[in-house]
């Protein structure tokens, strides 16, 4: 159960509101202690100069400047009182006993009772003992002092509310501006219905936070939709390339059954259809392995396998079945890797030479510190130049020089850097190379 609002603007308005109510609250707090003590400062330096000013005039005879001032006593050394204020009676501002223990100047806070008609006094009471041994005490009341502690303390109690209201408008209206990019960009991304879109997320001006986010998130579904009409091309190719062996497939099947008198007849349609099959086999395989690959879950059983020879016995094997005159050369490189994997890329790179019309190709395995070597060459067309950068995507074919009597669906080369990419490696295309056609380069790293 959320006990907080729900609302991000009013979450980020709630935690800057508390944050200033608590900075205020300190804040006020220092302002009263600092005013406070100042008050008592003044009051106690005022007093100590009172004080000296009736000490000097004791001290030439003159007492009777004691019982003139609004507050004062002077006491012989025994405690007995020599003069004072009328609006004492007969209150003292120092006991007797603290007459007589006194040591040096006090300053401190006394509280003297009610007495007749004159009411309870709290005075601040300065005392100091005279040269001859009397003792001269001098007091001022604290009650204007109290008042004014009191009104300083109704001021801030009444100030404080209204500047944490202040405040609290002020961090609800900065939350808010600061949010409003977020507010038009959610819902400008909600009005983008597909990627088929191609609005774009509204630029935010500046370079903070959200500048940055919007600009970001824009690249993001920039990527998103080339990611997309990528898989929907894939979709497209892919049902393009099943839609051929399917119906020659079904049309093979429906000749063999009308064929049911001519035994020859039949068993040609259903060896084509067979081919046909075995076709589409292929292709599902291919598709499933690149799939598999784009989702990390290509499992690859590694052992130690030997580029060289294995390229030499992938060349004996094609070489006639594909019109070929395969040349291997090198040194003997050890890997390791899923050597069916692996095979599979050197057939691969055949077929994709022979269906360019190449009748000869150079296989060449290198190894340096950090990585080994296939080279695969053939004295073909080579790559046409709109394609060399895309060679190893999905259902790409060149012109018709490249791709004269192809039987493939354009997923050769895909698998190539799909097998290649589960064995951490990486494969680049070229033209030129030792025999002037089409180059591949395999590079595997040594483990």
């Amino acid at each position: 159960m959320r006990l907080g609002p729900r609302s991000l603007r009013a979450r980020l308005t709630l935690v800057v509101t508390l944050g200033a109510a608590a900075a205020l609250g300190l804040a006020l707090a220092l302002l009263y202690a600092a005013l406070n003590r100042q008050l008592a400062t003044t009051l106690d330096r005022d007093l100590t100069t009172r004080a000296g000013d009736l000490a000097a005039a004791v001290r030439t005879g003159d007492t009777s400047s004691v019982a003139r001032d609004p507050l004062a006593q002077l006491y012989a050394a025994d405690g007995t009182l020599l003069a004072g204020s009328p609006v004492l009676v007969d209150r003292r501002l120092l006991p007797a006993d603290d007459v007589r223990s006194l040591e040096g100047d006090t300053l401190r806070t006394r509280t003297l009772p009610e007495q007749g008609e004159a009411a309870p006094l709290t005075a601040r009471v300065f005392t100091q003992r005279l040269d001859d041994g009397r003792v001269l005490s001098v007091g001022v009341s604290a009650q204007p002092l109290e008042k004014a502690r009191q009104g300083l303390l109704q001021v801030l109690l009444i100030a404080a509310p209204v500047l944490l209201g202040a405040l609290a408008a002020a961090g609800w209206l900065v939350v808010r501006a600061a949010l409003q990019p977020v507010d038009v960009l959610t819902r400008e991304a909600a009005s983008i219905a597909s990627f088929e879109s191609d609005r774009a997320l509204p630029r935010v001006p500046g370079d903070d936070e959200i500048a940055r986010l919007a600009a970001t998130l824009d690249d993001m579904l920039g990527r998103l939709r080339v990611a997309f009409e990528r898989e929907r091309s894939f979709v497209d190719d892919a049902s393009h390339e099943l839609r051929t062996p399917i119906a020659v497939l079904r049309g093979e099947i429906e000749l063999a059954l009308l064929s049911s008198d001519d035994p020859a007849e039949r068993q040609r349609s259903l060896r084509a259809a067979l081919g046909e099959a075995e076709r589409l086999s292929q292709l599902a395989e291919d598709l499933l392995l690149l799939a598999r690959e784009r989702m990390g879950a290509l499992v690859l059983r590694e052992r130690p396998v030997d580029l060289l020879d294995l390229a030499a016995s992938e060349a004996h094997r094609l070489d006639r079945t594909l019109g070929l005159r395969v040349r291997v050369s090198g040194v003997p490189v050890v890997v390791g890797g899923d050597a069916d994997r692996l095979r599979q890329l050197v057939t691969n790179l055949l077929h994709n030479s022979a269906d360019a019309g190449a009748e000869v190709v150079e296989i060449r395995s290198s190894v340096d510190a950090v990585e080994a070597t296939l080279e695969v060459a053939d004295d073909g067309p080579g790559f046409p130049a709109e394609i060399l950068g895309s060679a190893f995507e999905r259902f790409v074919r060149g012109d018709e020089a490249r791709s004269r009597g192809a039987t493939g669906a354009g997923l050769g080369l895909s698998i190539v850097r799909a097998v290649t990419a589960a064995h951490g490696g990486t494969v680049e295309a070229g033209n030129g190379g030792p025999l002037g056609g089409a180059v591949v380069r395999v590079h595997l790293p040594m483990r």
